[in-house]
């Protein structure tokens, strides 16, 4: 009796199935998009910018900046854009007048408080929407001097110490492979969410403290080599403001030499293990200055350990 015979199962990702498409309005033009598109979303399919600083495609939203606010009818409150799903029949306004005031404020508020001269682009959302940060107290630099400076030397100023906004505190040097500037945090969630559940799962850190008294901190405050801290710099790649910077990067921007004009990039793997982990090398004046990992990338999704982050300096040791 022959056996009977064997069906071969195809192994690999199953097809998906198709998504119903829903159907609304931005700013007056009709838009079709897959079910379970967020607004930002929508609003990126056809071009339209919104302002972000707590939104990463790789990271959950936080919904904690309130930049992406839109307005949508029949909504009692403006809507975080980065993560309200579309509805069919949505009517959404990405440029009203609410919508610029709350925005205006935001960045004013921000601006007032925090030391924003390293966080690409504030300077011409500053300047976008007329803001006047002064009203809430004396200028912090992206306020009063770094947007003039951006648009004359065509990169990041230094921070000037005498202008360091109401959350100043000394820059945290506790180790040889980044820094910690909260002068410069705006409190986006970004770093936990990357040392936490959407990537790392080392839970070095956190929010400490309620209300002015919130601030990022390991542990019992312990200082970062005595934290669970992997030094892995994801909370590095995803910090939108400069708060956390690999520290041959701070030593550039503090001496004025960080150009990034000047800068060429390009891509290798990772030679330390198997797993085949993209390095975008940043390279200025011959030098190696930053390493960094794609986010659309399926094997890194812009992450890195230890060695991807930081073990390229082997190439140029100085002394």
């Amino acid at each position: 009796m022959s056996a009977p015979p064997v069906t071969l199962v195809p192994v690999g990702r199953p097809e998906p199935s198709p998504r119903a498409v829903v159907a609304l309005t931005i700013d007056g033009r009709r838009v079709t998009v897959p079910e379970g598109t967020t607004i930002l979303g929508a609003c990126a399919s056809i071009g339209t910018a919104i302002p972000t600083l707590c939104y990463l495609e790789t990271l959950r939203p936080a919904n904690a900046c309130r930049l992406c606010v839109v307005e949508v009818e029949g909504a009692r409150v403006l809507v975080p854009s980065c993560s309200r799903q579309v509805d069919t029949g949505m009517v959404v306004h990405t440029r009203s007048a609410r919508v610029a005031h709350a925005r205006r404020l935001v960045l004013e508020l921000l601006a007032s408080s925090v030391d924003l001269s390293t966080t690409p682009g504030m300077a011409d959302l500053l300047r976008e929407y007329a803001c006047a940060p002064e009203r809430f107290g004396p200028p912090t630099p992206s306020a009063a001097g770094a947007a003039r400076d951006l648009a004359i030397a065509g990169h990041h100023a230094a921070p000037d110490p005498a202008h360091a906004g109401s959350v100043a505190q000394p820059v945290k040097v506790d180790n040889e492979l980044y820094v910690r500037d909260y002068a410069k945090c705006v409190l986006c969630y970004k770093c936990v969410e990357a040392c936490g559940p959407d990537h790392q799962n080392t839970f070095a850190i956190a929010v400490a403290g309620r209300g002015f008294d919130a601030r990022i901190s390991t542990e019992f405050a312990l200082p970062l080599p005595d934290s669970a801290c992997v030094y892995c710099g994801n909370c590095i790649a995803v910090c939108p403001t400069g708060a956390l910077m690999a520290s041959r990067e701070h030593e550039l921007r503090a001496a004025g030499a960080w150009d990034e004009s000047r800068q060429a990039t390009g891509d290798t793997i990772c030679p330390y293990c198997g797993v085949g982990c993209t390095l975008t090398l940043h390279v200025q004046d011959g030098e190696i200055v930053k390493a960094t990992s794609p986010y659309r990338n399926d094997i890194t999704r812009g992450n890195l350990c230890i060695k991807g982050r930081f073990g390229w300096q082997f190439v140029q040791r100085r002394g």
